[in-house]
């Protein structure tokens, strides 16, 4: 059965209990799953962006149905684009280049679209979209890590012994037919350690498993310390 969803949805007491506590409960089951992984923007986090942003939308609305001025969505357009400061410091550059919090940020953002949907009302948007996005973050992690494990393409970072030149390096590595693509030096040999260290994008041969490609590559005298980035 079709259901009309192109009437307003008043706002009441009861409108306004029922939206601020669905948008603490939406965004803390997206939430979850960050906060178990101890990730910078927990089951808290989550929650208040959910939150803050219903306040912003009934806000909205409350000031377009009592003044009958205004664009009923001005506040929310805001908090979609503002979301991204919050979102923005939970991306962090390892030393090694590697960027992490990705998958936090678009969280923060997908939960502020969440109390969005909830603050004016349409209910059935914010509640399959908070489960669907729990799913995301919870089920198809292991599809993500499979796919990662699969992959042909290995990024490393790699630190050579004392007074060993990129170039020597690099031949040692092919000698064990193992591509090299992108090649990005961190520190010279006229570093204090007196020793180089790269980080290296390797291609790996076809039924070769990663660990025995790290593990050859701890092997070769030419390398101190290997770590897949």
């Amino acid at each position: 059965m079709n259901v009309e969803l192109d009437v307003l949805r008043p706002l009441t007491l009861s409108s306004i209990l029922c939206r601020t506590v669905l948008a603490v409960f939406l965004g803390g089951l997206v939430g979850t799953e960050r906060g178990m992984k101890n990730r910078p923007a927990g089951m808290r986090t989550y929650m208040l962006v959910a939150l803050g942003a219903c306040m912003v939308m009934m806000t909205n609305q409350y000031v377009a149905q009592a003044y009958h001025t205004g664009d009923p969505v001005r506040l929310g357009a805001q908090v979609v684009s503002g979301i991204g400061f919050l979102g923005a410091g939970t991306i962090v550059v390892t030393k090694h280049n590697q960027i992490k919090g990705l998958t936090t940020a678009a969280g923060l953002w997908a939960a502020a679209g969440v109390g969005l949907a909830v603050g004016i009302g349409l209910y059935e948007v914010a509640v399959s979209g908070a489960i669907l996005i729990f799913l995301i973050l919870t089920a198809l992690q292991r599809v993500d890590a499979a796919m990662r494990k699969n992959t042909k393409t290995l990024e490393v970072y790699i630190e050579l012994k004392p007074h060993i030149s990129l170039g020597e390096a690099l031949r040692s590595i092919r000698a064990k037919n193992i591509q090299i693509g992108d090649v990005l030096l961190e520190h010279e040999n006229g570093s204090p350690e007196g020793c180089a260290a790269l980080i290296a994008t390797l291609r790996q041969q076809r039924g070769v498993p990663r660990q025995e490609l790290l593990l050859s590559l701890r092997k070769l005298d030419a390398v101190a310390y290997v770590e897949e980035l």
